[in-house]
Protein backbone atom coordinates (compact mmCIF):
# COMPACT_ATOMS: atom_id res chain seq x y z
CA UNK A 1 0.00 0.00 0.00
CA UNK A 2 1.08 3.19 -1.12
CA UNK A 3 2.48 5.61 2.10
CA UNK A 4 -0.10 8.72 0.70
CA UNK A 5 -2.77 6.21 1.75
CA UNK A 6 -2.85 7.23 5.19
CA UNK A 7 -3.54 10.82 4.15
CA UNK A 8 -6.09 9.87 1.58
CA UNK A 9 -8.03 8.14 4.59
CA UNK A 10 -7.25 11.34 7.08
CA UNK A 11 -8.38 13.50 4.40
CA UNK A 12 -11.56 11.87 4.02
CA UNK A 13 -12.38 11.61 8.04
CA UNK A 14 -11.35 15.19 8.17
CA UNK A 15 -13.94 16.30 5.64
CA UNK A 16 -16.12 14.01 7.36
CA UNK A 17 -15.81 15.90 10.53
CA UNK A 18 -16.12 18.94 8.94
CA UNK A 19 -19.01 18.11 7.19
CA UNK A 20 -20.69 17.77 10.73
CA UNK A 21 -19.16 21.17 12.13
CA UNK A 22 -20.99 23.01 9.43
CA UNK A 23 -24.63 21.41 9.77
CA UNK A 24 -26.57 23.35 7.44
CA UNK A 25 -23.58 25.07 5.68
CA UNK A 26 -21.47 22.25 4.77
CA UNK A 27 -19.61 23.92 2.14
CA UNK A 28 -18.30 27.13 3.87
CA UNK A 29 -15.48 26.72 5.53
CA UNK A 30 -10.93 26.39 5.06
CA UNK A 31 -11.84 22.93 3.20
CA UNK A 32 -14.96 23.91 1.28
CA UNK A 33 -13.82 22.56 -1.87
CA UNK A 34 -13.25 19.06 -1.03
CA UNK A 35 -16.70 19.52 1.44
CA UNK A 36 -18.34 19.90 -1.88
CA UNK A 37 -16.57 16.91 -3.94
CA UNK A 38 -17.09 14.60 -1.21
CA UNK A 39 -20.94 15.68 -1.14
CA UNK A 40 -20.92 15.47 -5.01
CA UNK A 41 -19.23 11.78 -4.55
CA UNK A 42 -21.55 10.30 -2.06
CA UNK A 43 -25.07 11.47 -4.08
CA UNK A 44 -24.15 11.14 -7.75
CA UNK A 45 -26.55 8.55 -8.74
CA UNK A 46 -24.20 5.88 -10.22
CA UNK A 47 -22.07 3.54 -7.60
CA UNK A 48 -18.02 4.89 -7.20
CA UNK A 49 -15.41 3.21 -5.92
CA UNK A 50 -11.56 3.87 -5.85
CA UNK A 51 -8.64 1.87 -5.11
CA UNK A 52 -5.14 2.91 -4.95
CA UNK A 53 -2.38 0.32 -7.38
CA UNK A 54 -2.41 -2.27 -4.65
CA UNK A 55 -6.19 -2.99 -5.08
CA UNK A 56 -7.26 -0.93 -1.56
CA UNK A 57 -10.10 1.08 -1.07
CA UNK A 58 -9.48 4.88 -1.36
CA UNK A 59 -13.41 6.38 -2.21
CA UNK A 60 -16.65 4.53 -2.17
CA UNK A 61 -19.88 6.61 -1.86
CA UNK A 62 -22.54 6.08 0.35
CA UNK A 63 -25.37 4.62 -2.21
CA UNK A 64 -23.13 1.85 -3.14
CA UNK A 65 -22.07 1.16 0.40
CA UNK A 66 -25.88 1.39 1.40
CA UNK A 67 -26.44 -1.51 -1.19
CA UNK A 68 -23.49 -4.09 -0.33
CA UNK A 69 -24.15 -3.43 3.57
CA UNK A 70 -20.94 -1.89 5.24
CA UNK A 71 -20.32 1.26 6.54
CA UNK A 72 -18.20 3.63 4.72
CA UNK A 73 -15.63 4.05 7.44
CA UNK A 74 -15.48 0.32 7.41
CA UNK A 75 -14.75 0.01 3.49
CA UNK A 76 -12.07 2.43 3.47
CA UNK A 77 -9.00 1.08 3.73
CA UNK A 78 -9.99 -2.87 3.02
CA UNK A 79 -8.98 -4.68 0.33
CA UNK A 80 -11.36 -4.48 -2.48
CA UNK A 81 -11.93 -7.83 -2.61
CA UNK A 82 -12.88 -8.09 0.82
CA UNK A 83 -15.49 -5.71 0.47
CA UNK A 84 -17.57 -6.04 -3.28
CA UNK A 85 -18.10 -9.36 -4.63
CA UNK A 86 -16.76 -10.81 -7.64
CA UNK A 87 -15.21 -7.49 -8.39
CA UNK A 88 -11.99 -7.23 -10.76
CA UNK A 89 -10.65 -3.65 -9.39
CA UNK A 90 -7.59 -5.14 -8.41
CA UNK A 91 -7.05 -7.11 -11.73
CA UNK A 92 -7.64 -3.96 -13.44
CA UNK A 93 -4.56 -2.05 -11.17
CA UNK A 94 -2.61 -4.50 -12.37
CA UNK A 95 -3.06 -5.16 -15.93
CA UNK A 96 -3.53 -1.49 -16.49
CA UNK A 97 -6.34 -2.37 -18.87
CA UNK A 98 -9.35 -0.74 -19.02
CA UNK A 99 -13.02 -2.85 -19.03
CA UNK A 100 -16.08 -1.07 -20.31
CA UNK A 101 -19.65 -2.75 -20.14
CA UNK A 102 -18.91 -5.55 -17.78
CA UNK A 103 -21.61 -7.63 -16.24
CA UNK A 104 -20.67 -8.18 -12.74
CA UNK A 105 -23.12 -10.19 -10.24
CA UNK A 106 -23.42 -9.10 -6.55
CA UNK A 107 -25.99 -10.03 -4.49
CA UNK A 108 -27.97 -11.80 -6.99
CA UNK A 109 -28.29 -8.33 -9.49
CA UNK A 110 -26.78 -8.89 -12.70
CA UNK A 111 -24.73 -5.24 -13.32
CA UNK A 112 -22.86 -2.97 -15.66
CA UNK A 113 -19.45 -1.72 -14.66
CA UNK A 114 -16.91 0.41 -15.72
CA UNK A 115 -13.37 -0.07 -14.54
CA UNK A 116 -11.08 2.65 -15.45
CA UNK A 117 -7.18 2.42 -14.62
CA UNK A 118 -5.04 5.51 -13.20
CA UNK A 119 -1.99 6.88 -14.40
CA UNK A 120 0.50 9.69 -13.36
CA UNK A 121 3.84 9.82 -15.08
CA UNK A 122 3.25 6.60 -16.96
CA UNK A 123 2.43 4.73 -13.59
CA UNK A 124 -0.88 3.11 -12.27
CA UNK A 125 -1.65 4.81 -9.05
CA UNK A 126 -5.06 3.04 -9.13
CA UNK A 127 -8.09 2.79 -10.56
CA UNK A 128 -11.89 4.18 -10.44
CA UNK A 129 -14.95 1.47 -10.96
CA UNK A 130 -18.27 3.06 -11.82
CA UNK A 131 -21.70 0.76 -11.75
CA UNK A 132 -23.61 2.15 -14.89
CA UNK A 133 -27.07 -0.47 -14.25
CA UNK A 134 -27.79 -1.42 -11.34
CA UNK A 135 -29.68 -4.46 -13.45
CA UNK A 136 -30.76 -5.56 -15.96
CA UNK A 137 -34.11 -3.99 -15.85
CA UNK A 138 -32.23 -0.73 -15.56
CA UNK A 139 -30.49 -1.19 -18.72
CA UNK A 140 -33.41 -2.35 -20.31
CA UNK A 141 -35.44 0.78 -19.53
CA UNK A 142 -32.61 2.94 -20.52
CA UNK A 143 -32.55 1.51 -24.04
CA UNK A 144 -36.04 1.44 -24.17
CA UNK A 145 -35.96 5.08 -23.66
CA UNK A 146 -32.97 5.48 -26.47
CA UNK A 147 -35.05 3.61 -28.75
CA UNK A 148 -37.96 5.97 -27.86
CA UNK A 149 -36.29 8.92 -28.07
CA UNK A 150 -34.65 8.18 -31.79
CA UNK A 151 -38.19 7.40 -32.44
CA UNK A 152 -39.59 11.03 -31.70
CA UNK A 153 -36.12 12.19 -33.78
CA UNK A 154 -36.54 10.62 -36.68
CA UNK A 155 -40.15 11.21 -36.73
CA UNK A 156 -39.90 15.23 -36.00
CA UNK A 157 -37.03 15.05 -39.25
CA UNK A 158 -39.48 13.43 -41.19
CA UNK A 159 -42.36 15.93 -40.25
CA UNK A 160 -39.81 19.32 -40.81
CA UNK A 161 -39.29 17.50 -44.35
CA UNK A 162 -42.93 17.10 -44.58
CA UNK A 163 -43.38 20.91 -43.64
CA UNK A 164 -40.27 22.41 -45.76
CA UNK A 165 -41.65 20.35 -48.73
CA UNK A 166 -38.67 18.20 -48.54
CA UNK A 167 -39.80 14.76 -48.02
CA UNK A 168 -39.24 13.89 -51.47
CA UNK A 169 -36.94 11.35 -53.27
CA UNK A 170 -36.10 9.78 -56.63
CA UNK A 171 -39.37 7.74 -56.70
CA UNK A 172 -41.30 11.13 -56.23
CA UNK A 173 -40.05 11.58 -59.86
CA UNK A 174 -42.85 9.93 -61.83
CA UNK A 175 -42.19 8.63 -65.06
CA UNK A 176 -40.64 5.78 -67.65
CA UNK A 177 -39.89 8.21 -70.60
CA UNK A 178 -35.95 7.86 -71.77
CA UNK A 179 -35.51 11.42 -71.28
CA UNK A 180 -37.06 11.58 -68.23
CA UNK A 181 -34.77 8.32 -67.22
CA UNK A 182 -31.69 9.99 -67.98
CA UNK A 183 -32.24 12.83 -65.82
CA UNK A 184 -32.66 10.61 -62.88
CA UNK A 185 -29.81 8.62 -63.80
CA UNK A 186 -27.22 11.44 -63.37
CA UNK A 187 -28.99 13.15 -60.79
CA UNK A 188 -28.60 9.48 -58.73
CA UNK A 189 -24.94 9.28 -60.04
CA UNK A 190 -24.43 13.40 -58.51
CA UNK A 191 -26.28 12.65 -55.46
CA UNK A 192 -23.28 11.98 -53.40
CA UNK A 193 -20.75 13.89 -54.92
CA UNK A 194 -20.17 18.00 -53.33
CA UNK A 195 -20.32 19.48 -56.80
CA UNK A 196 -22.38 21.97 -57.19
CA UNK A 197 -25.76 21.16 -59.81
CA UNK A 198 -26.99 23.41 -62.16
CA UNK A 199 -30.75 22.17 -62.91
CA UNK A 200 -32.24 23.50 -66.41
CA UNK A 201 -35.79 23.31 -67.93
CA UNK A 202 -38.72 25.11 -67.62
CA UNK A 203 -41.40 26.69 -65.45
CA UNK A 204 -43.20 23.19 -63.98
CA UNK A 205 -41.08 20.71 -65.11
CA UNK A 206 -39.84 19.75 -61.76
CA UNK A 207 -36.69 21.29 -61.20
CA UNK A 208 -37.23 22.00 -57.21
CA UNK A 209 -38.05 18.13 -57.11
CA UNK A 210 -34.94 16.85 -58.13
CA UNK A 211 -33.30 19.23 -55.77
CA UNK A 212 -34.68 17.73 -52.94
CA UNK A 213 -33.87 14.38 -54.33
CA UNK A 214 -30.51 14.85 -54.89
CA UNK A 215 -30.35 16.46 -51.21
CA UNK A 216 -31.74 13.82 -49.65
CA UNK A 217 -29.77 11.06 -51.19
CA UNK A 218 -26.68 13.10 -50.30
CA UNK A 219 -24.71 12.74 -47.05
CA UNK A 220 -26.37 15.75 -46.00
CA UNK A 221 -29.70 14.92 -46.23
CA UNK A 222 -30.51 14.57 -42.28
CA UNK A 223 -30.16 18.47 -42.57
CA UNK A 224 -33.14 20.39 -44.13
CA UNK A 225 -32.43 22.07 -47.75
CA UNK A 226 -32.63 25.89 -47.84
CA UNK A 227 -34.05 27.02 -50.46
CA UNK A 228 -34.90 30.76 -51.84
CA UNK A 229 -36.23 32.21 -55.20
CA UNK A 230 -33.53 34.43 -56.33
CA UNK A 231 -36.28 36.06 -59.32
CA UNK A 232 -39.50 36.51 -56.13
CA UNK A 233 -37.47 38.80 -54.24
CA UNK A 234 -36.76 42.23 -54.76
CA UNK A 235 -33.17 42.89 -55.60
CA UNK A 236 -32.86 45.33 -52.22
CA UNK A 237 -33.75 42.55 -50.25
CA UNK A 238 -32.00 40.17 -51.50
CA UNK A 239 -28.34 40.32 -49.94
CA UNK A 240 -29.61 40.24 -46.60
CA UNK A 241 -31.85 37.72 -47.22
CA UNK A 242 -28.93 35.72 -48.90
CA UNK A 243 -26.22 36.79 -46.59
CA UNK A 244 -28.15 38.18 -43.49
CA UNK A 245 -26.99 40.94 -41.24
CA UNK A 246 -26.14 42.15 -38.01
CA UNK A 247 -27.55 44.76 -35.32
CA UNK A 248 -28.48 48.10 -36.74
CA UNK A 249 -26.21 47.49 -40.04
CA UNK A 250 -29.45 49.65 -41.63
CA UNK A 251 -32.78 50.88 -40.19
CA UNK A 252 -35.41 48.26 -39.28
CA UNK A 253 -32.84 45.43 -38.73
CA UNK A 254 -34.10 42.57 -36.23
CA UNK A 255 -32.28 42.69 -32.86
CA UNK A 256 -29.31 40.41 -32.66
CA UNK A 257 -29.39 40.18 -36.32
CA UNK A 258 -30.45 37.75 -38.60
CA UNK A 259 -28.49 34.77 -40.19
CA UNK A 260 -28.62 34.59 -44.11
CA UNK A 261 -30.05 31.96 -45.85
CA UNK A 262 -26.14 30.63 -46.85
CA UNK A 263 -25.60 30.70 -42.88
CA UNK A 264 -28.81 28.36 -42.32
CA UNK A 265 -27.32 26.14 -45.21
CA UNK A 266 -23.69 25.53 -43.38
CA UNK A 267 -23.38 21.23 -43.49
CA UNK A 268 -26.41 21.10 -46.01
CA UNK A 269 -27.77 21.77 -49.86
CA UNK A 270 -28.78 25.47 -50.45
CA UNK A 271 -31.09 25.55 -53.59
CA UNK A 272 -30.90 28.60 -55.64
CA UNK A 273 -34.18 28.61 -57.67
CA UNK A 274 -34.62 30.89 -60.81
CA UNK A 275 -30.77 31.79 -60.66
CA UNK A 276 -30.53 33.64 -63.81
CA UNK A 277 -32.70 36.52 -62.14
CA UNK A 278 -29.52 36.95 -60.04
CA UNK A 279 -28.37 40.54 -60.57
CA UNK A 280 -24.62 40.53 -61.55
CA UNK A 281 -23.97 42.53 -58.33
CA UNK A 282 -25.17 39.47 -55.76
CA UNK A 283 -23.39 37.05 -58.85
CA UNK A 284 -20.15 38.83 -57.54
CA UNK A 285 -20.77 38.38 -54.06
CA UNK A 286 -22.41 34.34 -54.16
CA UNK A 287 -18.72 34.07 -56.68
CA UNK A 288 -17.28 34.73 -53.83
CA UNK A 289 -18.59 32.49 -51.43
CA UNK A 290 -18.16 29.96 -53.54
CA UNK A 291 -14.48 30.87 -53.76
CA UNK A 292 -13.55 31.80 -50.10
CA UNK A 293 -16.21 29.19 -48.83
CA UNK A 294 -16.65 32.05 -46.19
CA UNK A 295 -19.85 34.44 -45.96
CA UNK A 296 -20.08 37.92 -44.47
CA UNK A 297 -23.16 39.62 -43.26
CA UNK A 298 -23.97 42.71 -44.08
CA UNK A 299 -22.61 44.99 -41.38
CA UNK A 300 -20.15 42.10 -40.03
CA UNK A 301 -16.65 42.85 -39.28
CA UNK A 302 -15.57 39.50 -39.99
CA UNK A 303 -16.68 36.38 -42.48
CA UNK A 304 -17.59 33.01 -41.03
CA UNK A 305 -16.59 29.75 -43.12
CA UNK A 306 -19.44 27.76 -44.50
CA UNK A 307 -19.72 24.00 -46.11
CA UNK A 308 -22.29 24.32 -48.61
CA UNK A 309 -23.53 22.89 -51.69
CA UNK A 310 -25.65 24.37 -54.28
CA UNK A 311 -28.16 23.91 -56.46
CA UNK A 312 -29.03 26.19 -58.89
CA UNK A 313 -31.98 26.20 -61.25
CA UNK A 314 -32.93 28.36 -64.30
CA UNK A 315 -35.62 28.51 -67.02
CA UNK A 316 -33.79 30.82 -68.96
CA UNK A 317 -30.60 30.09 -71.37
CA UNK A 318 -27.42 30.89 -69.26
CA UNK A 319 -24.97 30.24 -71.73
CA UNK A 320 -26.75 33.07 -73.93
CA UNK A 321 -26.89 35.36 -70.99
CA UNK A 322 -23.47 35.03 -70.47
CA UNK A 323 -22.48 35.93 -74.15
CA UNK A 324 -24.79 39.44 -73.72
CA UNK A 325 -22.84 39.88 -70.53
CA UNK A 326 -26.06 39.01 -68.44
CA UNK A 327 -24.56 36.94 -66.41
CA UNK A 328 -21.11 36.21 -65.25
CA UNK A 329 -18.61 33.85 -66.58
CA UNK A 330 -16.88 32.86 -64.11
CA UNK A 331 -19.89 32.17 -61.49
CA UNK A 332 -21.63 30.33 -64.62
CA UNK A 333 -18.71 27.67 -64.58
CA UNK A 334 -18.67 27.55 -61.05
CA UNK A 335 -22.42 26.26 -60.68
CA UNK A 336 -22.39 24.36 -64.34
CA UNK A 337 -19.75 21.88 -62.64
CA UNK A 338 -22.69 18.86 -63.40
CA UNK A 339 -25.85 20.35 -66.16
CA UNK A 340 -28.90 18.23 -66.05
CA UNK A 341 -31.66 18.89 -68.12
CA UNK A 342 -35.16 18.40 -67.17
CA UNK A 343 -37.47 17.78 -70.46
CA UNK A 344 -40.61 19.67 -70.62
CA UNK A 345 -43.78 17.98 -70.84
CA UNK A 346 -44.32 17.85 -74.88
CA UNK A 347 -41.23 16.31 -74.89
CA UNK A 348 -42.21 13.28 -72.76
CA UNK A 349 -45.73 12.49 -73.64
CA UNK A 350 -46.02 8.98 -72.93
CA UNK A 351 -45.85 9.82 -69.31
CA UNK A 352 -48.81 12.03 -69.15
CA UNK A 353 -50.81 9.11 -68.83
CA UNK A 354 -48.92 7.75 -65.81
CA UNK A 355 -48.37 11.47 -64.21
CA UNK A 356 -52.25 12.53 -64.70
CA UNK A 357 -53.03 8.81 -62.76
CA UNK A 358 -50.70 9.31 -60.22
CA UNK A 359 -51.73 13.16 -59.65
CA UNK A 360 -55.18 12.13 -59.35
CA UNK A 361 -54.77 9.62 -56.87
CA UNK A 362 -52.61 12.24 -54.59
CA UNK A 363 -54.85 15.06 -55.38
CA UNK A 364 -57.90 13.04 -54.25
CA UNK A 365 -56.41 11.84 -50.77
CA UNK A 366 -55.48 15.42 -49.77
CA UNK A 367 -58.51 16.82 -50.96
CA UNK A 368 -60.47 13.66 -48.95
CA UNK A 369 -62.67 12.78 -52.47
CA UNK A 370 -63.00 9.96 -53.70
CA UNK A 371 -61.89 9.81 -57.51
CA UNK A 372 -60.81 6.19 -58.82
CA UNK A 373 -60.12 6.68 -62.60
CA UNK A 374 -59.53 8.91 -65.42
CA UNK A 375 -62.18 8.35 -68.26
CA UNK A 376 -60.60 7.58 -71.95
CA UNK A 377 -62.18 10.63 -73.74
CA UNK A 378 -60.56 12.75 -71.09
CA UNK A 379 -57.47 10.85 -71.13
CA UNK A 380 -57.04 11.17 -74.68
CA UNK A 381 -57.67 15.13 -73.94
CA UNK A 382 -55.14 15.18 -71.79
CA UNK A 383 -51.71 13.21 -73.71
CA UNK A 384 -52.92 15.59 -76.77
CA UNK A 385 -52.77 19.03 -75.00
CA UNK A 386 -49.08 20.68 -75.40
CA UNK A 387 -48.43 21.71 -71.64
CA UNK A 388 -46.81 25.14 -71.67
CA UNK A 389 -47.18 25.09 -68.40
CA UNK A 390 -45.41 21.24 -67.81
CA UNK A 391 -46.38 19.33 -65.09
CA UNK A 392 -47.65 22.21 -62.37
CA UNK A 393 -50.31 22.83 -64.77
CA UNK A 394 -51.27 19.03 -65.25
CA UNK A 395 -51.49 19.10 -61.22
CA UNK A 396 -53.64 22.13 -61.68
CA UNK A 397 -56.11 20.81 -64.25
CA UNK A 398 -56.40 17.57 -62.48
CA UNK A 399 -56.98 19.38 -59.24
CA UNK A 400 -59.47 21.65 -60.72
CA UNK A 401 -61.25 18.52 -62.13
CA UNK A 402 -61.30 16.67 -59.10
CA UNK A 403 -63.41 20.09 -57.39
CA UNK A 404 -65.71 19.57 -60.50
CA UNK A 405 -66.58 15.57 -59.84
CA UNK A 406 -69.79 14.75 -58.21
CA UNK A 407 -71.47 11.03 -58.00
CA UNK A 408 -69.07 9.80 -61.05
CA UNK A 409 -66.05 9.18 -59.21
CA UNK A 410 -64.18 9.62 -62.30
CA UNK A 411 -62.44 12.88 -64.10
CA UNK A 412 -64.81 13.05 -66.82
CA UNK A 413 -63.84 15.22 -70.58
CA UNK A 414 -66.69 17.64 -69.38
CA UNK A 415 -64.44 18.06 -65.98
CA UNK A 416 -61.87 19.42 -68.12
CA UNK A 417 -61.33 23.25 -69.25
CA UNK A 418 -62.66 24.20 -72.51
CA UNK A 419 -58.58 24.83 -74.10
CA UNK A 420 -57.88 21.20 -72.90
CA UNK A 421 -61.18 19.81 -74.40
CA UNK A 422 -60.68 21.54 -77.86
CA UNK A 423 -58.06 19.18 -78.11
CA UNK A 424 -60.51 16.39 -79.44
CA UNK A 425 -62.32 18.83 -81.91
CA UNK A 426 -59.77 18.27 -84.93
CA UNK A 427 -60.85 14.35 -84.94
CA UNK A 428 -64.42 15.35 -83.95
CA UNK A 429 -66.75 16.80 -86.03
CA UNK A 430 -69.67 16.00 -83.83
CA UNK A 431 -67.38 16.84 -81.01
CA UNK A 432 -69.77 18.54 -78.38
CA UNK A 433 -66.98 20.91 -76.91
CA UNK A 434 -65.85 22.64 -79.73
CA UNK A 435 -67.06 25.45 -78.33
CA UNK A 436 -66.86 26.90 -74.88
CA UNK A 437 -68.52 29.35 -72.38
CA UNK A 438 -67.09 33.40 -73.13
CA UNK A 439 -65.49 32.81 -69.80
CA UNK A 440 -63.65 29.68 -70.94
CA UNK A 441 -62.35 31.46 -74.60
CA UNK A 442 -61.43 34.38 -72.87
CA UNK A 443 -59.23 32.38 -70.16
CA UNK A 444 -57.66 30.60 -73.23
CA UNK A 445 -57.16 33.92 -75.54
CA UNK A 446 -55.64 35.31 -72.14
CA UNK A 447 -53.45 32.35 -70.95
CA UNK A 448 -51.68 32.06 -74.72
CA UNK A 449 -51.10 35.98 -74.51
CA UNK A 450 -48.95 35.54 -71.40
CA UNK A 451 -47.35 32.31 -73.01
CA UNK A 452 -46.59 35.04 -76.01
CA UNK A 453 -45.28 37.79 -73.82
CA UNK A 454 -42.87 35.53 -71.78
CA UNK A 455 -41.50 34.55 -74.61
CA UNK A 456 -40.70 37.17 -76.40
CA UNK A 457 -39.19 39.33 -73.25
CA UNK A 458 -36.97 35.78 -72.69
CA UNK A 459 -38.81 35.55 -69.67
CA UNK A 460 -38.65 39.19 -67.80
CA UNK A 461 -42.40 39.89 -66.05
CA UNK A 462 -41.77 43.48 -65.89
CA UNK A 463 -41.25 43.16 -70.07
CA UNK A 464 -43.78 41.19 -70.22
CA UNK A 465 -46.44 43.07 -68.10
CA UNK A 466 -45.34 46.47 -69.78
CA UNK A 467 -46.88 44.47 -73.33
CA UNK A 468 -49.68 43.28 -72.24
CA UNK A 469 -50.22 46.64 -70.15
CA UNK A 470 -51.23 45.17 -66.76
CA UNK A 471 -49.38 45.79 -63.35
CA UNK A 472 -47.02 43.14 -62.42
CA UNK A 473 -48.84 41.89 -59.95
CA UNK A 474 -51.59 41.29 -61.95
CA UNK A 475 -49.24 39.24 -64.00
CA UNK A 476 -47.85 37.20 -61.35
CA UNK A 477 -51.77 36.64 -59.96
CA UNK A 478 -52.29 35.46 -63.69
CA UNK A 479 -49.23 33.46 -64.09
CA UNK A 480 -50.53 31.39 -61.26
CA UNK A 481 -54.09 30.74 -61.69
CA UNK A 482 -52.57 29.32 -65.17
CA UNK A 483 -49.81 27.40 -63.61
CA UNK A 484 -47.01 29.41 -65.45
CA UNK A 485 -45.54 30.21 -62.61
CA UNK A 486 -41.69 30.58 -62.28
Amino acid sequence: MFIIFDSIKEKYLAFNRLYEETGDKPFEGKDSLLSLYQYIFDHVYNWVVVVDAEGYIAMINKPYCEFIGIPQEEAIGRHVTEVIENTRMHIVVETGHREIGDIQKIKGNNMIADRIPIFQNGKIIGAVGTVIFKDMLELDAYVSKIMKMESQIAYYKEELKKITGGNYTFKSIVGNSEKIRRAKELAQKVSSSKSNVLLLGESGTGKELFAHAIHNASSRGDLPLVKINCGAIPSELLESELFGYEQGAFTGAKKGGKPGKFEMANKSTIFLDEIGDLPLNMQVKILRVIQEREVERIGGLKPSSIDVRIIAATNRDLSEMVRKKLFREDLYYRLNVVNIQIPPLRERKEDVSLLSNYLMRKLAKEMNCHVTAISPKAMEALVRYNWPGNIRELANIIERAINFIDKEASILLDHLPFYIRKELSNDDADNPYQLGSLKEIIEEVEKNSIIKALKETDNNKYKAAKILQISRTSLYEKMKRYSLEL
